[in-house]
């Protein structure tokens, strides 16, 4: 069988990367020939004798992200229709390419996230919010396109799966939940390091992490319920800093003593086991990564329901708020966790046991089974089946009565 993958990238420090690049090494482990159209792949991939690479060259003279994804979308499409005798089934990720594509794995869908109610952007807001609002509504369409076009997708949760049957699809679509995958052994093994950091070893230390740059990970809840915190908390806040607007803002609040602005970390599972308590109140979040990892570190969550995880954060795994917007209620949880040791610990052990359901190889072998089902059956598709949350149930329908989508 041979399968051609389309992202921007493959390589093992990058969120959508990652997950190509686990599926990738997971099928050239059964012999399965691996075409990549990327712009940049991981080195150890482009050993094995199975992998081709067709490198996605844009200029860098192209002035927005908007233009430069078109780049790629209409150079990646002409290459796989010229060689469409090279590969069997077709992978793409999201509006990536203008080739209609066998397995769309939908990371993010636009739609949901431009229908928000905490949607900040528009056109009246000034040159920069009103290009991120042109960039999320053209996103919005180019994804139905893409979805309407694609044989099977593969969301990476309900919620996102519920966002996609919301645009309307047609009856040649099945859609399915594939949740991504974790290094769990990687993160319950590591070890924290304090002072590899430069962090105070006597403090309570929250954990932020995301894009610095754009109000959509909601950093400043977080830096408002500090507000409400004693003084014996911290946090700690990993991602790219350059432009952020968060550290001028942390000093007019009075707390940039207390926040430690770490930018962007490469040993993130050791970070994670020098901390306390993760906190993502997120205003919108299709499922993501950094969850699980958390998860996986044995942290305690507080998070929101618009962030995506309440599929598989239960009670016994962190605590899920309903507004992202009420930074007091972020204090009080948070302060719960502090009074509260042996509840603390509770959800530690409980958020493990969790994220075991959510290894690399086991989201990998699903795409496999996928893979080989498309090679097979050109009409009719069989079904798929998932399982999620702390305690293991499958779903048929979820905890919220919304049910599996299959058609």
């Amino acid at each position: 069988m041979r399968v051609a993958i389309v992202t921007h990238t493959v390589r093992h420090n990058d969120g959508q990367g990652r997950v190509n690049y686990e599926i990738a090494r997971a099928a050239l482990d059964e012999n399965i020939e691996i075409t990549l159209v990327a712009s940049h792949v991981a080195p150890e991939l482009l050993e094995h004798p199975l992998v081709r690479w067709v490198p996605v060259t844009i200029g860098r003279f192209w002035p927005t992200n908007l233009l430069r994804q078109q780049v790629f979308a209409l150079k990646s499409a002409w290459w796989l229709r010229k060689h469409r005798a090279l590969y069997d089934v077709l992978h793409v990720n999201g509006f990536i390419t203008w080739m209609p594509a066998d397995v769309n794995t939908a990371h993010f869908v636009h739609s949901g996230w431009f229908n928000s109610k905490y949607y900040p952007f528009s056109l009246s807001k000034g040159l920069w919010s009103g290009y991120q609002f042109v960039y999320t509504g053209v996103n919005a369409m180019l994804e139905r396109w893409a979805y309407r076009r694609s044989r099977v997708i593969a969301a990476v949760s309900q919620k996102v799966a519920t966002e996609i049957a919301a645009i309307g699809l047609t009856p040649r679509n099945r859609l399915d939940v594939i949740y991504n995958g974790v290094d769990t052994q990687g993160y319950a093994a590591a070890r924290g390091d304090r002072t590899r950091f430069k962090l105070p070893e006597d403090k309570f230390l929250l954990l932020f992490v995301g894009d610095l740059r754009t109000p959509r990970k909601n950093l400043g809840a977080v830096l408002n319920a500090m507000t409400h915190l004693p003084e014996q908390v911290h946090i700690v806040v990993a991602g790219y800093l350059p432009g952020s607007p968060y550290p001028e803002e942390a000093k007019a609040l009075g707390i940039v003593d207390r926040v430690h602005f770490l930018g962007l970390v490469a040993e993130m599972p050791v970070l994670m086991h020098s901390v306390d308590v993760f906190v993502f109140p997120s205003f919108y979040e299709p499922m993501g990564l950094i969850l699980l990892e958390a998860m996986s570190a044995g942290l305690p969550v507080v998070t929101v329901r618009t962030a995506g995880g309440t599929e598989i954060i239960e009670s016994e795994c962190g605590i899920v708020l309903d507004d992202p917007n009420d930074a007091r209620a972020l204090a009080e949880s948070v302060t719960y966790l502090i009074s509260n040791n042996a509840k603390r610990r509770a959800m530690s052990n409980a958020a493990v046991r969790a994220a075991m359901n959510f290894d690399w190889e086991r989201m990998a072998q699903r795409y496999i089974a996928l893979y080989r089902n498309l090679a097979d059956f050109h009409g009719e598709l069989k079904p798929a089946s998932s399982m999620v949350n702390c305690q293991r149930s499958s779903i048929g329908s979820d905890t919220t009565g919304e049910p599996r989508i299959s058609q």
